[in-house]
């Protein structure tokens, strides 16, 4: 676990855990080792910070593109910090930019790491649970990792889209892991992406209780979104 990732952890983490008293269920089904695909539901920018401070294991996340290219001591501070947490670099211009995204997450999860992912694409505008993108069976499929559905409920209520900070409700947040969906031996044809990828998007609804919208969300640059 890079050390940055450590302190953040014993910091903020704690803090959310001791401040936020999330209510966690199912976590048993996070591999203890291995890669592994965290694919969950996008309600919040503050989704990450709760998963990062429940799960005991180093999770790679996604950082656009400037957070690596920033100039000046402004651009090293924010460089040398999403570098020092392990995230992935990616492209906001989609396409495939947005693509190489998930080829630098492959070695990532075959050296044994997570990855988490929201197949959504971007966060939900009215806390509906939205159809998911294929790229979370790509890259599953691509690295020979399982995918780990994740629900989170209440995230919205604590920073909604616009907030800044999250405000302090002690037990307004639960997250619930499901079993692991294994995907040895499925195709990579676009059905076979397509059923991996409803299948996900069924257990996270089976843990949110979220209603299901049979269409893309709205898109918001905000991180890939391979089809």
């Amino acid at each position: 676990m890079p050390l940055l990732y450590t302190i953040g952890k014993l910091t903020v983490g704690n803090g959310l855990r001791w401040g936020w008293a999330p209510e966690v269920e199912g976590l048993e089904h996070v591999p203890a080792s291995g890669g592994a695909i965290i694919a969950g539901n996008h309600l919040s920018v503050a989704d990450e910070l709760f998963l990062g401070a429940v799960i005991p294991r180093h999770i790679a996340f996604w950082a656009k593109a400037e957070y690596f290219t920033g100039t000046g001591f402004r651009g090293w501070l924010t460089r040398s910090v999403v570098s020092g947490l392990g995230a992935i670099r990616v492209e906001r211009a989609g396409g495939r930019a947005a693509l190489s995204a998930f080829d630098g997450a492959i070695p990532v999860l075959k050296a044994g790491d997570i990855v988490a992912l929201y197949p959504e694409g971007t966060r939900s505008p009215d806390g509906r649970l939205y159809r998911g993108r294929t790229g979370v069976a790509r890259l599953a499929l691509a690295a020979g990792v399982p995918i780990v559905p994740v629900g989170m409920i209440g995230t919205d209520k604590v920073q909604p889209i616009g907030q800044r900070m999250p405000s302090l409700r002690r037990g307004a947040v639960t997250i619930r892991f499901g079993p692991a969906i294994d995907v040895t031996g499925r195709g990579a044809d676009s059905s076979s992406l397509r059923a991996i990828t409803d299948e996900v998007m069924t257990a996270i609804q089976k843990l949110t209780g979220q209603e299901y919208v049979p269409r893309y969300a709205p898109p918001k640059p905000s991180g890939p979104q391979a089809e």
